[in-house]
């Protein structure tokens, strides 16, 4: 399907084919020495694009994603490969809630040697399930289900590897299907693995929802696939009863900015609704970022929104206005923590108050969650209980995945 004129920009654009960018595959290219056959290209993100491949040696689905070749985008890749590889080896059993890495490679084309990953072929993210139903929050016995999976995951990152991923939100954890993987996912209508490798905003194509998963209509199964841009999925028209049966278990996926937790850590990390307050001001992070993200996250898909959707403004800057909605849910940042980051002169005067948004309006998560969301008072009190001691100021006190798996909430206990 050919995008339209207004459209185009959220493609990769043919631009970006050329020495040291994407590698233009088709259908029916052969990487690997011949053992995978490309079928479609699933989606595209600034370093790679990724395809839908056959693999016959195995006589099964996997996704691969090709690297740019430039030097810089290399060097990315064997960073990628040389976490995922560490990820696969610890979870022989597959059940670790993480992707799983089958086989890496170099790819010689026009532009240039592009390094593959080949991963396990997934279902779709959880922000496209948060899109089907309109935004209006997915139950929170499904968030529980959820929430298990992702904590199952981020607990083996942290606890047994040492992996932080730094960029956990919903385009990033993506759905585990039950569908055979030797069945062709495009006759299955097996929904693709990524919207686009690095988490971008996608688009959508109308689909119908069925009785355990998507079931895209038969002339949708062959769609042309354009060089320029790939739709990537659809709007469903879901609702809560359309969710029965579906096991809503997943798995994290996209480690290209995941860094091992005894590394020399960069100083901006996460996108910016899931960013930890330790990483605006600029104090440094460890394991617990991830579970600042985790909790907001987890808002996301109970409600439909984010939990946090900073703007700048003339009078003040995103990051500002995202430390000022911090402090409006959870109270105001304890001084020590104010102004101990190497950003903190730009926010905060002496007394660890804001500089230039001086009138906060304050509101607790769970009359949030009741006022806004019409929560139960007891839901939004089970809810608010789970999430606020993940969104604590203070970074080491956050609880563990480990210790949130076994919290009343997740249990039902």
């Amino acid at each position: 399907m050919v995008c339209s004129a207004s459209e185009s920009s959220e493609d990769e654009g043919m631009e970006g084919y050329r020495k040291g960018g994407y590698h233009a595959a088709r259908i029916g290219d052969r990487f690997a020495a011949g053992r995978y056959v490309a079928q479609r290209k699933l989606g595209w993100g600034n370093f790679s694009t990724v395809w839908l491949a056959y693999d016959t040696l195995c006589s099964r689905y996997v996704a691969i994603k090709i690297q740019k070749s430039a030097k810089e985008y290399a060097e990315s890749a064997l960073h990628e490969i040389d976490l995922l590889s560490s990820i696969a080896q610890g979870d022989d059993s597959k059940s670790k809630c993480v992707i799983q890495l089958l086989d890496h490679f170099k790819h010689s084309g026009p532009n240039g040697q592009h390094y593959c990953l080949a991963t396990e072929f997934l279902g779709d993210s959880l922000l496209k399930l948060i899109r089907y139903n309109r935004k209006k929050g997915i139950g929170l016995h499904r968030v529980r289900q959820i929430s298990k999976s992702v904590l199952s995951g981020l607990d083996y990152l942290h606890r047994e590897l040492g992996i932080i991923h730094t960029d956990l939100k919903p385009e990033n954890v993506l759905l585990v299907s039950t569908i055979d993987p030797t069945k062709d996912p495009t006759r299955t209508g097996l929904p693709p693995i990524l919207e686009r490798p690095e988490g971008n905003p996608d688009h959508f194509k109308r689909v119908n929802f069925g009785d355990k998963w998507l079931k895209i209509r038969a002339k949708r199964a062959v769609a042309k696939i354009s060089q320029r841009r790939v739709s990537l999925g659809g709007v469903m028209e879901m609702d809560n009863r359309s969710l029965e049966g579906v096991d809503l278990q997943c798995k994290i996926v996209d480690f290209g900015n995941a860094v091992r937790g005894n590394e020399e850590l960069m100083e901006e990390i996460q996108t910016r609704e899931y960013r930890a307050p330790e990483v605006v001001i600029g104090s440094g992070y460890s394991f617990s970022a991830d579970m600042w993200s985790f909790a907001c996250l987890v808002f996301e898909l109970a409600t439909g929104d984010t939990l946090f959707a900073p703007m700048a403004s003339d009078d003040f800057t995103e990051d500002e206005d995202h430390l000022a909605q911090m402090m409006e849910l959870l109270g105001k940042m304890p001084k020590k923590i104010a102004v101990a980051g190497s950003r903190s002169k730009d926010y905060f005067d002496r007394h660890g108050d804001l500089k230039r948004i001086r009138r906060l309006k304050f509101r607790p998560m769970d009359s949030l969650l009741v006022d806004k969301y019409h929560f139960t008072e007891t839901d939004a009190h089970g809810l608010s209980n789970f999430l606020c001691p993940l969104l604590d100021f203070e970074p080491e006190k956050r609880p563990t995945a480990s210790q949130c798996l076994v919290h009343q909430w997740i249990t039902g206990s």
